[in-house]
């Protein structure tokens, strides 16, 4: 494993220093400010390097899908791994084992990056970051990847999606079926607060409560209709009144 990591690392350094890594495009997170090597051409061939576990697909009977927005085709993304972002990557994000999952050059081998080593993704229009426990264990979160919805000046939002098997019985039958969870959470002067609907997010924006009511009533904003847009345009006109 570790002779493993060594040669993936030359193999990366290698690419950078020969010029195959071109300027970041396409991708939106302050501060990255680090260069993008095309997946395809930096890896090729040597992405066998790229210490994982190969993946396996579930079994077919089981009901739904185990992928973010039930996304099951390998989609072109971004991702942080290493000290390297990566575009075009073909990938799925495995919400139950909560892994990334990589199509190898051939198109056919699949395997699971090591999360430890992905700091950040991109993948259809939306940005995950990880977050770690400390060297105590102890966090405000769970360790994992997060969606992230919005990060303004003063404060964040995030949602952890998550995916388990769950199993009914009925008629002399047992079926599995793949359930999905939202957990929504702010980011507000460097602690996490929950909240699952409109209340329990104008509580957490409790000084400007009076202010986010007329914002929702003159912008007819429906948290019914949209949930996560909604929360996402109270967020930004909160940080609007609070700049």
């Amino acid at each position: 494993m570790v002779k493993k990591l060594l040669l993936a690392l030359v193999i990366t350094w290698g690419i950078i220093t020969n010029g195959y890594v071109s300027a970041q495009t396409g991708v939106d997170s302050t501060g990255l400010g680090i260069v993008v090597a095309n997946y395809n051409t930096a890896i090729g061939e040597q992405s066998h390097l790229y210490n994982g576990p190969e993946y396996e697909f579930y079994d077919p009977t089981i009901k739904g899908n185990a992928y973010v927005f039930d996304n099951k085709s390998f989609t072109p993304g971004f991702v942080k791994y290493g000290a390297a972002v990566y575009s075009d990557v073909p990938m799925l994000y495995d919400l139950n084992k909560d892994v990334v999952v990589v199509l190898l050059y051939n198109h056919f081998t699949k395997f699971s990056l090591l999360s430890e080593r992905v700091p950040e993704f991109w993948l259809l229009n939306h940005h995950f970051i990880r977050l770690n426990t400390d060297s105590t264990g102890k966090a405000a979160l769970a360790a994992g990847f997060y969606d992230q919805l919005y990060q303004g000046r003063k404060i964040g939002i995030i949602v952890k999606r998550a995916k388990s098997i769950q199993t009914s019985t009925g008629n002399n039958t047992v079926e599995s079926y793949f359930s999905e969870t939202k957990d929504y959470y702010v980011k507000k002067e460097g602690n996490y607060f929950s909240f699952s609907g409109k209340g329990g997010l104008l509580d957490i924006f409790k000084d400007k409560k009076k202010e986010l009511r007329k914002y929702i009533r003159t912008n007819d904003i429906d948290f019914r209709e949209n949930f996560e847009r909604a929360v996402v345009n109270v967020a930004t006109y909160y940080d609007q009144l609070t700049n």
